[in-house]
């Protein structure tokens, strides 16, 4: 099994004061509910990762052997996952929550988890992110839960290729999955794709069927979140390789980003009105406008994808806590995020969780 490591936890006494109503240790941290960090970033977009199982084996993401299990006991239940929600959107300023994993899938209890949330939170958006596998066979329970959007990846539409790429033979499934979802009216409909050595022959193909499909393809930069740990920024696909390859067969136009803390940028393809997007984490980093905040399954708040500090919010939901302690844990670790994913520094060193752990 590969040797993930540990992340380092934070718990309720490096926070809460009495009542948690003050932040002992933050210095500095401005009288405000939202979850602002020293930068003046503020998180707005939950994304909550529900299991470390998943159906696929990316070889981008996790080993051929799947993630060290998580005891049942230690991942949160849909009731604590729907009270976190509940208590980011009133007290916190939570505007979306998207599901993650591993694979959210892989929870039987997925819809239910949906549903307590969009109780818990009226008014906020809930999507999926999701390889598609199965889906097609959950989409009418989940769009009754209260589900309004889905992502699913899916890196190449050339069944050999997927199959290496995901240790797995299960295209037809993805896409049956993800036909399910334009059927449900799941719009806008949105395909990510990692930008791969192995399949950059092939993205104008997977373009081409976004296209015939009517969903928005997005491309997404490699990240040094593999748990074989053999990313090398040398290796990898960059957003200007991309570009060079997906214009041999189309004409791209620049539109940019709308929206600053939104990480695709986007290119009106042969005068539109579809477009692709593209991620470009690595050689064009937003970290500057991230407005994401993320709770692992075991129910810690991690602030970055690359920083392996982890706030532990379990230990107070499961100790009768009150939101009041929560919310000031969670301020907290949110304050003290780091800048960047640092990846151009001499000492930049990936994050010991990997993407397949941590929730995307």
């Amino acid at each position: 099994m590969t040797d993930l490591g540990l992340p380092t936890l934070r718990s309720a006494g490096a926070h809460a004061g009495v009542g948690g109503a003050r932040l002992v240790g933050v210095t500095g941290r401005p009288d405000t509910p939202l979850l602002v960090d020293r930068f003046g970033r503020v998180a707005r977009d939950l994304r909550v990762s529900v299991t470390e199982k998943c159906s696929l084996r990316c070889t981008y993401c996790m080993p051929a052997e799947g993630l060290p299990p998580i005891a049942r006991s230690e991942l949160l239940t849909a009731a604590e996952i729907a009270r976190l929600i509940g208590l980011g959107a009133r007290d916190l300023g939570l505007r979306e929550v998207r599901f993650t994993g591993g694979e959210p899938l892989m929870r039987h209890d997925l819809a239910e988890i949906v549903a307590l949330s969009k109780a818990a939170a009226p008014g906020i958006r809930i999507a999926l992110t999701t390889n598609g596998i199965g889906l097609d066979k959950r989409i009418g329970e989940l769009v009754d839960a209260g589900l309004d959007r889905v992502n699913v990846s899916l890196d190449t539409v050339n069944r050999d290729h997927f199959a290496a790429l995901t240790r797995r033979d299960r295209l037809p499934a993805v896409l049956a999955g993800i036909r399910a979802a334009a059927d449900a009216g799941l719009t806008p409909l949105k395909v990510n794709a990692v930008m791969m050595r192995q399949t950059l022959a092939g993205a104008p193909e997977l373009l081409a069927w976004a296209l015939a499909e009517g969903v928005w393809l997005r491309f997404i930069e490699q990240m040094p979140l593999d748990a074989d740990r053999t990313w090398l920024r040398d290796n990898m696909v960059t957003a200007e390789e991309l570009l060079a390859v997906l214009r041999e067969r189309f004409d791209l136009e620049e539109v940019g980003r709308e929206d600053p803390s939104a990480p695709a940028e986007e290119w009106l393809v042969d005068g539109g009105p579809l477009t692709v997007g593209i991620i470009a984490s690595v050689t064009r980093s937003f970290c500057a406008d991230c407005d994401r905040t993320r709770i692992t399954a075991e129910g810690t708040v991690r602030s970055c994808l690359f920083g392996d500090d982890e706030t532990d919010l379990k230990q107070v939901l499961r100790g009768g806590g009150s939101d009041e302690e929560l919310a000031a844990l969670w301020r907290g670790a949110m304050w003290t995020k780091q800048a960047g994913h640092g990846m151009d520094a001499a000492t930049f060193a990936p994050p010991t969780r990997t993407m397949g752990a941590i929730g995307g």
